[in-house]
């Protein structure tokens, strides 16, 4: 099936978030044609992707036009709240009611100067791998539409991917920014945890595995993002990380993780791409050696645990959080099987978070041996539309998110950053991508690998 995307010769062009900003400020283009853009391009390509969960494109809320990205049209996810906004968390459970407020993470996107247009669709409460959903249309990837975008911000990849805006927000609980970034090629960057604005869903949970952030189509973009986002609230426990504007001169020991820490076979195209990207690494002067993240099956297991507990804390708190219309009746089945598998393991709760909460010791720990990790962002590519629907039976579906999201997880409950890089496309033309991962607080690090793989091996674009 051909690709679905909306890049045409108009306001928009093909042009990433940095530069529609410095033509912004050149004045050859105004906001008002900007977002006249946007709206040509949903249409064009909503009724194939089904990636936008609410347009207010005709009534945006505008930026700070101090920001990088001033009057650069975004969306932003369906789990973040924007004043006024109905904000639906993925799920038909409850009534949305407008937001009261702008979450601190809106106001931090602000600050950057970017204009907020909708939001973007994602599975109920970020608990799938996939944007499907068991009584609507999933949303689909532009390389094709037969094929999952991932998530749990797939509808943000989906839209940035097609050409509707350059970047799109988006958060990561357990890989959401960076497997939907790897199924639909583009750069995806989960941040240290602490160093954006906190996360509210984040805070509440008894270990914060939510980083928000903005998947785009070139590193500067994510690059000028974060630096931003940074100044407008500095962490004073990490370091600063700066503008980072192209790769660095220093070298680097580079660990090589082909092995799954969830034991899931990688896929032989997988393997392969991560295998090139690190002979590439090594021609570009930096030491690559095999590397194992020492974390086996009990992680596996833990996680999987706690991932439950989240999905319990939904079913028995909805109402409290979301009011009377909630209706744990109407979530799906995949958030009902975890809540049930937590009621399982309930009694092993106080060992699960111990344990999961020394694994940031134990993470910290392989960077006395490496600088980076290389791995694999997926096991495999992504898989057709219904592999990892909510309507699979329970047992069979968890088996298939595992198989599939096997190296994302560590570093949310490490609370270190990572990066999904795109790398080449499969045979059948879905994208490829690798997995950089380093020390908490490190992003710089991973900001100059990417601007180096981007040069030295650029990645397709999809209306190429």
């Amino acid at each position: 099936m051909s690709r679905v995307h909306a890049f045409s010769d108009d306001a928009l062009g093909d042009d990433d978030a940095v530069e529609l900003a410095d033509r912004l400020r050149r004045r050859e283009v105004s906001a008002a044609e900007l977002r006249a853009a946007v709206a040509r391009r949903v249409a064009r390509v909503e009724p194939e992707l089904h990636g936008l969960a609410l347009d207010r494109i005709d009534d945006p809320v505008p930026g700070e036009r101090a920001g990088p990205f001033a009057g650069v049209p975004t969306l932003v996810k369906d789990n973040t709240e924007v004043r006024g906004w109905p904000v639906g968390n993925g799920t038909t459970a409850y009534v949305p009611a407008p937001a009261r407020e702008h979450a601190e993470v809106t106001r931090q996107l602000l600050a950057t100067g970017l204009d907020l247009l909708g939001l973007t669709r994602m599975p109920e409460y970020g608990l799938n791998a996939s944007t499907e959903f068991a009584a609507a249309e999933p949303t689909r990837n532009p390389w094709d539409p037969r094929f999952s975008a991932g998530a749990s911000s797939g509808g943000a990849a989906a839209l940035v991917a097609a050409g509707v805006v350059p970047v799109a927000h988006a958060n990561d609980g357990g890989g959401s920014i960076r497997i939907p970034a790897a199924a639909c090629g583009l750069v995806g960057l989960k941040p240290t945890r602490g160093r954006l604005a906190p996360n509210a869903t984040g805070a509440r949970m008894p270990i914060d595995l939510v980083a928000d952030g903005i998947v785009s189509r070139t590193v500067r973009d994510t690059a000028t993002f974060l630096a931003a986002a940074d100044r407008y609230r500095r962490n004073p426990a990490l370091p600063p990380v700066g503008l980072v504007e192209g790769p660095a001169r220093r070298r680097l020991r580079i660990g090589l993780v082909l092995d799954s820490p969830t034991g899931a076979q990688v896929d032989a195209e997988t393997r392969r791409t991560v295998t090139e990207v690190a002979e590439l690494l090594g021609k570009q002067g930096h030491v690559v050696e095999p590397a194992t993240t020492g974390i086996g099956s009990r992680f596996v297991d833990d996680f999987l645990d706690y991932w439950g507990l989240l999905a319990f804390s939904v079913v028995t708190g909805g109402r409290w959080l979301h009011g009377r219309t909630f209706d744990p009746d109407r979530l799906d089945a995949l958030t009902h099987g975890l809540a049930d598998h937590y009621r399982k393991a309930m009694a092993r709760t106080p060992v699960f978070l111990h344990r999961l909460r020394r694994v940031a010791q134990s993470y910290t720990e392989l960077f006395t041996r490496h600088d980076v990790l290389l791995s694999p962002v997926l096991a495999h590519t992504p898989p057709e539309i219904g592999w990892l629907s909510p309507t699979v039976g329970f047992d069979e579906l968890t088996r298939r998110l595992l198989d599939y999201v096997a190296f994302t997880p560590l570093c949310n409950v490490a609370g270190a950053p990572a990066i999904s890089v795109p790398s080449g496309t499969a045979g059948n033309g879905l994208p490829l991508a690798v997995h950089l991962s380093t020390a908490t607080g490190d992003e710089r690090t991973l900001l100059e690998l990417a601007f180096a793989l981007e040069a030295d091996r650029p990645w397709p674009r999809i209306q190429g």
